[in-house]
């Protein structure tokens, strides 16, 4: 389970994010282009925007889900 104290720096604030867990698989930014983008600076990847539709909380939930490392996380309205 992704952890808000390990929430990255390159996260854009929202309920979206992922954590130092992540090893950059590449399923995030796959699964929900318009939102994960990997950056090889710090061989992770990161939420660069949030979701703003139904479609994109869709995707988003789906890359959650589908996390081989559990690094993304939703926390509601929590930045």
């Amino acid at each position: 389970m992704a952890s808000k104290d390990e929430r990255l720096a390159l996260n854009v604030a929202g309920a979206y994010y992922v954590d130092e867990s992540c090893v950059d698989c590449g399923a995030c930014p796959a699964t929900a282009p318009g939102n994960f983008r990997r950056c090889d600076d710090t061989g992770t990847s990161y939420v660069y925007r949030q979701p703003e539709t139904e479609l994109e909380r869709s995707l988003c939930r789906e890359a959650l889900e589908g996390c081989p490392t559990e690094s993304i996380g939703d926390n509601g309205d929590e930045t």
